[in-house]
């Protein structure tokens, strides 16, 4: 079982920097950094950590591909490969859809798997040989050539997904794994993997050998309940993104979550988490002690056939800037990232040595 973590980069980018390099010394897998315009720059803070790393696997995730060009991120992907020597993996999607319909595009209109697919083949590409030809039905490229080349042999790309089934399949198709957002219980992860299956099975490839990354809404302390409070608040903004049908896949009835979704639409944040009751969202959400946060993994997670966890860590600030929430217990990024690295890592290592 790999172990990443994934960083919202709103704290000043000297304290993401710090956690990154935290968790390079923790010996995690991957740190992911969210590319959106809420956010600084994801990609800046990557390229600076290519700097200051030796071992860890640098990635944006999600990097979108519709308000960027496909090959500007295959540009971007390309280049921070060769800074960090080899290290460098995206996860990429449309974007996200609230942060679309801001920009003025219609979610209905995006037409998101043909999108994807042709994106994919795009920075392939592009990321492979240096040259593109496309005559696509969204984009359209010819005579594309670059300077910038990638260092490793093949520069991973992850495919974002949240809801499936068609992104799912695409993925065990085409990509070299999934990146999913936003699935935490059995059921979920069944259905998940049952449709990557089916996509690996269809193109005569083994789904087991693909990166199987499940992105988990977290935060670790010592303090249990700090964590779960900051993990919670989260997981409450991230319902609006959910499709009904994933937020049943968690024994959740749509209709228990459309009136926090509503809340949310008009702007009543305070309403919304005062609708979000602490069971409801611990659904959605891993948090708590160490030791709560590998046992969760070990219950729900594991058996399914993930992979790859990404912890998406909440954080103090977040909780005060987001909901106004003061959680002095909460330890900071970098001693979260530490907790992961020195007890939960080690607890999935033994499960797995024991299973073997």
């Amino acid at each position: 079982m790999r172990v990443s973590i994934e960083l919202l980069p709103d704290p000043p980018a000297n304290e993401v920097l710090s956690a990154i390099r935290t968790a390079d010394e923790a010996g995690l897998d991957t740190a992911f950094l969210v590319d959106e315009i809420y956010h600084r720059d994801a990609w800046s803070i990557l390229a600076a950590a290519a700097a200051q790393t030796s071992r860890i696997r640098l990635a944006a995730g999600v990097a979108h591909v519709t308000l960027r060009d496909p090959l500007l991120a295959a540009q971007q992907l390309a280049t921070l490969d060769e800074l960090s020597s080899g290290r460098a993996a995206a996860a990429f999607s449309v974007g996200n859809l609230a942060m679309l319909e801001q920009f003025g595009f219609d979610p209905a209109e995006l037409h998101v798997a043909p999108r994807l697919r042709e994106a994919h083949t795009a920075m392939r590409s592009y990321l492979d040989s240096g040259r593109v030809e496309m005559d696509g039905r969204f984009h359209r490229y010819h005579g594309v050539f670059t300077s910038a080349r990638a260092v490793a042999a093949r520069v991973p790309l992850l495919l974002g997904a949240m809801g499936g089934p068609l992104t799912f399949r695409m993925a065990g198709e085409i990509a070299d794994g999934v990146y999913c957002a936003c699935s935490f219980s059995p059921a979920a992860f069944d259905y998940l993997i049952t449709n990557v299956r089916r996509g690996a099975e269809r193109a005569g490839r083994d789904w087991r050998a693909l990166d199987l990354c499940a992105s988990l809404t977290c935060a670790v302390s010592e303090d249990g309940d700090s964590a779960k409070v900051a993990a919670r608040t989260k997981a409450a903004f991230y319902l609006p993104s959910m499709p009904p049908a994933l937020v049943e896949r968690h024994g959740v009835p749509w209709a228990e979550v459309e009136p926090i979704c509503q809340a949310f639409a008009r702007g009543d944040v305070s309403d919304a988490l005062a609708r979000t009751s602490d069971d409801l969202a611990d659904r959605f959400c891993i948090a708590g002690t160490p030791e709560e946060v590998a046992d969760r993994i070990r219950t729900d997670v594991l058996p399914s056939g993930i992979n790859h966890v990404t912890l998406a860590l909440a954080d103090r600030r977040m909780a005060l800037d987001w909901a106004g929430i003061e959680l002095p217990e909460l330890p900071l990024l970098d001693d979260q990232v530490r907790l992961i690295g020195t007890r939960i890592v080690p607890a999935l290592a033994d499960t797995a040595q024991s299973t073997s």
